[in-house]
Formats: C-alpha cells, sequence, structure tokens
C-alpha cells in the first residue's frame, strides 16, 4: 500500500542567485496536521512560475522516497529534507515506472488523478544547489508526477493512498516522459499516449505535434519540444546563414545578425514569427533545436534574432561561448501564427522580459509602412 510521507507548502519569493533575482516557490516545507487541497492548490501553497507550474492539471507534485534514495546515492548527499525536489506529497509507492497516466487515487478525502510527468526547469538546480539537476531528472527516469484534484477534502501525513481507478490506455509516466524527451519517438506509441483521455492538454499538444511531423515530415528534431505548427506554409529544412553582428543588448540577452551565405535573398518573415535554429554542442552529442522570435525589421537581406542566455541553457550559452561573426548558424525559414494583424484598428502588444523580441518585430514593420494606427505598448 502506497502512502503519503509529507506534506509540503511553501510560497513564491525572490531570490538572489548569480547576479540576478529568481521568484520561485521551490522552496516547499513540510506542515503537521491535516492540510486542504482545492482544485488549484493545496492551502499555503503558491508558485512563481505560473507558466510552466501549477494550475488545474499540476494542481500537486508528488515525488517519491525511492527517488530520493537514489539521488542520494547518486550525488553522494545525506542533507535532503521532506520537500527537497519542490513536491506537495513526498510519498512511499507508485514508482514513476509503474505509476499510470489516468489512475486516480483517494488519499484522505481527497481525489486525485494523474496527469502528466514533471516537467523540470533550472529553479530545481536552485533548490538543490546542483546545476545538473533539470537535465539528471529529465533523463533518469525519475521526473515525479503530477495530480489533477478531481474531488476537493483534507490529507494529512501517514494517509494511505488507495487506488480507486484504472487507466483505459496504461503507459506508466516514466513511459509518457521518455516518449517525448528520448531521440525516438514511435508513432504506435505516440497514437497510444494520445488516448489517454486525463493526459495533460500541454503533453497532448506536444505529442501530437510529433506525429503531425511524421505525417508530413515538415519539421526537423523533436516537434514535440518546439512551439505549435505554424498555421502559415513553410519550407522544410535548415539553411546556412552566416553571422554578421552580435550585439550585447544586456547583461543577459545577445542579439545576432544573420545574411545569406551565398547572397541569396531570404524568405520574406512575417512580423512576430519566428525560426528555429540546429545547434551543434562542441562537446558532440545530439543537436539542440531552439526557436528565437525574430526581433529586427523586416527583411530578405538579413535576420535578427535576440537570445536571452539563462543559467545553465544549453543553447543560450553555446550562443555565447562559441558562436562569433563570420561563423555559420544552421536556420530554418520563419513560421509561426503569432503575428501582427493588418487593418485600420488600435493595436494593444503586451510583452515582459524577453518576450519582447516579437513585439520589436511589429513595432519596426508599424513604424516601416508609416501606420496611422494607434499603437499601446505596455513591457
Amino acid at each position: 500500500m502506497a502512502r503519503l510521507l509529507s506534506v509540503n507548502v511553501g510560497l513564491p519569493r525572490d531570490i538572489e542567485w548569480k547576479g540576478r533575482t529568481v521568484h520561485t516557490g521551490i522552496w516547499k516545507d513540510p506542515v503537521g496536521g491535516r492540510r486542504r487541497v482545492s482544485r488549484l492548490n493545496l492551502d499555503g501553497d503558491g508558485q512563481g512560475d505560473l507558466a510552466g507550474h501549477g494550475g488545474e492539471q499540476r494542481a500537486v507534485f508528488v515525488y517519491q522516497i525511492e527517488s530520493y534514495r537514489h539521488w542520494q546515492e547518486q550525488l553522494k548527499r545525506t542533507d535532503f529534507v521532506y520537500g527537497q525536489f519542490g513536491e506537495n506529497f513526498t510519498i512511499d509507492g507508485l514508482p514513476d515506472d509503474t505509476a499510470c497516466i489516468g489512475e486516480c487515487y483517494q488519499i484522505g478525502s481527497a481525489l486525485f488523478e494523474i496527469t502528466q510527468p514533471r516537467v523540470t526547469c533550472y529553479r530545481v538546480g536552485i533548490r538543490m544547489n546542483e546545476p545538473r539537476m533539470p537535465a539528471l531528472l529529465t533523463s533518469s527516469g525519475r521526473p515525479g508526477f503530477y495530480f489533477r484534484v478531481l474531488q476537493e477534502g483534507e490529507v494529512g501525513a501517514s494517509d494511505e493512498i488507495v487506488k480507486v481507478g484504472e487507466a483505459k490506455e496504461r503507459m506508466t509516466v516514466a513511459e509518457i516522459n521518455a516518449l517525448l524527451y528520448s531521440p525516438n519517438h514511435p508513432r504506435d506509441q505516440l497514437e497510444r499516449a494520445l488516448r489517454i483521455e486525463p493526459l495533460s492538454p500541454g503533453w497532448r499538444s506536444s505529442f501530437e505535434a510529433l506525429l503531425q511531423s511524421q505525417t508530413t515530415g515538415s519539421v526537423s528534431g523533436n516537434a514535440g519540444l518546439a512551439p505549435a505548427a505554424a498555421a502559415h506554409p513553410v519550407a522544410p529544412g535548415f539553411h546556412p546563414l552566416q553571422v554578421t553582428e552580435i550585439d550585447q543588448e544586456s547583461a543577459d540577452v545577445l542579439s545576432f545578425t544573420m545574411q545569406s551565405k551565398d547572397g541569396q535573398p531570404l524568405p520574406t518573415a512575417l512580423p512576430g514569427q519566428y525560426v528555429v535554429l540546429r545547434l551543434q554542442p562542441a562537446a558532440g552529442g545530439p543537436p539542440l533545436f531552439r526557436s528565437y522570435s525574430l526581433s529586427g525589421p523586416l527583411s530578405t537581406q538579413r535576420y535578427r534574432i535576440s537570445v536571452k542566455v539563462e543559467p545553465n541553457g544549453a543553447a543560450g550559452t553555446y550562443l555565447r561561448e562559441y558562436v562569433r561573426v563570420a561563423d555559420a548558424l544552421d536556420v530554418s525559414s520563419p513560421r509561426g501564427s503569432f503575428i501582427l494583424q493588418s487593418g485600420e484598428r488600435p493595436v494593444v502588444l503586451l510583452s515582459a522580459g524577453i518576450g519582447a523580441t516579437p513585439v520589436l518585430a511589429m513595432l519596426h514593420a508599424l513604424a516601416a509602412e508609416g501606420s496611422t494606427r494607434q499603437v499601446l505598448w505596455l513591457q
């Protein structure tokens, strides 16, 4: 019988890390007594990055004590406490290689359903003081998983975890995790995954993108880890573009201007579209595929992208450390359906941080055409 060992909660806070301020809810602490679980959260809990954590599909994050023991041995550490991995529930039982997406469990007076594996970000590396941790969790087959709350109620440490519903299509958390992140994406397994009705919409969209790429052959790399397919037709494949300028926009943002090596015109972009870069790490291994919005004026002569170099970000770090003027980068044709709409009505642009990049392209386009539309930009 699986059992709930600890209930852990924590509110988001700002921490100083490597010269920057990070807003995060990764710090979770055990609580005594019983704790109310609602549709979106546990009482007293919160997430700092609501784009990547929390919400109805990811209301409760679960991690297993068996995985604690694994990481203690692998990392040679003895300082772990409950909540160490940012989880709300530390449990005994339900390992990722046996727990299935769509299974339902009664804990206390609340009812839960498994929706997806955890998607890790760099913040867990901060909490663990181990920069490799996001990559280690993803590749280990021990990501942990999220619960959706089907019935609100109260839970507490030592509650039994009782299975009350089986998944119709049985795929474990570890299998679903590997299907997205491994190099191979067997079509029959993608189709199986898409038959799991409780699978969260985000993971469903990723698998649909992978299946579509296999059908059309129009996407290189892992389409499941790229933005949704564009509504506008786009030529497949990559073309070598030469870097002609590198501008340091701020402490952690670099802009790269690129031109065709043979002088041929570049495919015309729509304001707001992005390109995909294929990067080959200097140390070898599989290529990295990253999408970057075009941030400069529309041109058939040159493209400009602006890249935020995240702490421990593989692609941004590679571009900063290894790419120089005159180097060549493999770049796709522009794609994406988040574009400036034509017309005479006012334009309202909302952005935050590096999200300003597609907005800059839209503003360049408006300026170039001498638009008389009212433009409001909130950054």
